[in-house]
């Protein structure tokens, strides 16, 4: 009988244990939620090197677990695996790594065969800065609203990067919050163009780029660093390495190099950033009323980015003439979700006009919006580590 009732207790204890009996109707959401995400870069292939990676991070964040019994399983229980790994959150060490990246994959050329383009990724931060004050009446902190505020950016490494260094207890929500929105551009943006926009404004056809030559490539990145850190230097983790990356590929003799950053070294921390920030939806953490606000805020953000470019290529067009002239649509690139705004308008050109070809030209401000959100970001930093 003693041996059948230590076989009874123990199976009690086991089922404590289960992900069964601590299953909460949290937990239950966020793994839909998680499910939604997979289903979205498998199905619909939907930015899948992001969603698929956050998508299973929510599905292991919210596996449930008795939380109490410490068994370091959680995200936020130190001294746990995913804890390690969520340090390069924490710390902002994975955004820089994600730039250098970008740096040593984009082509700034039609950037500097047309540089007036770059007022486009400059307007696009105005959802940014509108975000920022409406968050601050609504109650949050100035820290916290310029972390939210950054999201409008569309650029998930420079949210993360300067909520860690600002707000990092809202990490987890700005951090899926901007993922989110960058996974969702081809959804966000197209309504958003088209009603701004004529069917005349979107069929205008632009001139080609001119040729940039090597000299010309390889100066640039040194001549960004030295102008985009002296005017914000907070945002040099993220500018310094966006240029060393991009000075690697365009040098021509540190193809090994620019090779490891935009390939291997770039696809490892994309690995661990996605699994860790979908992990950091744990329900019983991240579940809160302010993560929903935030939501919110950032989906507004956004859309006030977008709308802020696409009015200021219009704008811009009231002062150019002839074949000088801007098809609006390119100014909805200046949001930092490379390449996938340009995409967006590269798309919905062909849809008016299949032989108007607008990737080029959208790419301008779509790379120009990478080194606004980081200038802005920067600017930000100085302004509030002051008040902190």
């Amino acid at each position: 009988m003693e041996i059948l009732k230590d076989l009874v207790d123990g199976f009690s204890v086991f089922v404590q244990y289960t992900g069964f009996a601590n299953l909460t109707i949290g937990h239950l959401l966020m793994l839909i939620v998680g499910s939604c995400f997979i289903y979205l870069g498998i199905a619909k292939e939907y930015e899948p090197l992001l969603l698929v990676p956050i998508g299973f991070g929510i599905l292991v964040g919210n596996i449930p677990f008795l939380e109490s019994a410490g068994l370091s399983l959680g995200i936020y229980e130190e001294g746990s695996v995913l804890n390690y790994l969520y340090f390069g959150v924490l710390k902002g060490i994975y955004p820089p790594l994600i730039f250098l990246g970008i740096g040593a994959m984009t082509d700034f050329s039609t950037l500097i065969s047309n540089p007036k383009l770059m007022l486009l990724g400059a307007a696009a931060q105005v959802g940014i800065f509108l975000t920022f004050i409406t968050a601050l009446a609504l109650g949050f902190t100035p820290q916290q609203a310029a972390s939210i505020g950054i999201i409008g950016g569309a650029d998930g490494p420079t949210a993360i990067f300067l909520s860690s260094k600002l707000a990092p207890e809202l990490i987890g929500a700005i951090a899926i919050a901007a993922y989110s929105y960058m996974a969702l551009v081809p959804v966000i943006q197209p309504p958003i163009i088209k009603l701004l926009t004529t069917k005349e404004e979107r069929r205008i056809k632009m001139k080609p780029p001119r040729s940039v030559g090597k000299t010309e490539r390889i100066l640039f990145p040194i001549v960004g660093l030295l102008l985009t850190t002296f005017i914000s230097p907070g945002g040099l983790p993220l500018l310094g390495m966006l240029f060393f990356g991009n000075l690697l590929k365009e040098s021509g003799v540190t193809k090994r190099l620019a090779e490891t950053a935009s390939r291997p070294l770039i696809d490892i921390v994309t690995i661990l950033l996605g699994l860790t920030v979908g992990a950091s939806t744990q329900a019983t953490t991240f579940l809160t009323p302010q993560s929903i606000l935030i939501f919110v805020l950032g989906a507004v953000s956004f859309m006030i980015a977008t709308a802020g470019g696409v009015l200021f290529a219009k704008v811009m067009n009231i002062f150019l003439k002839g074949d000088n002239r801007l098809n609006p649509m390119i100014g909805a690139a200046g949001v930092s979700a490379v390449p996938d705004s340009a995409r967006v308008v590269q798309h919905l050109g062909l849809k008016e006009d299949k032989t108007n070809y607008l990737l080029m030209h959208a790419m301008a401000p779509n790379v120009s919006g990478v080194i606004g959100s980081a200038v802005a970001a920067g600017i930000l930093l100085s302004f509030l580590m002051q008040i902190i």
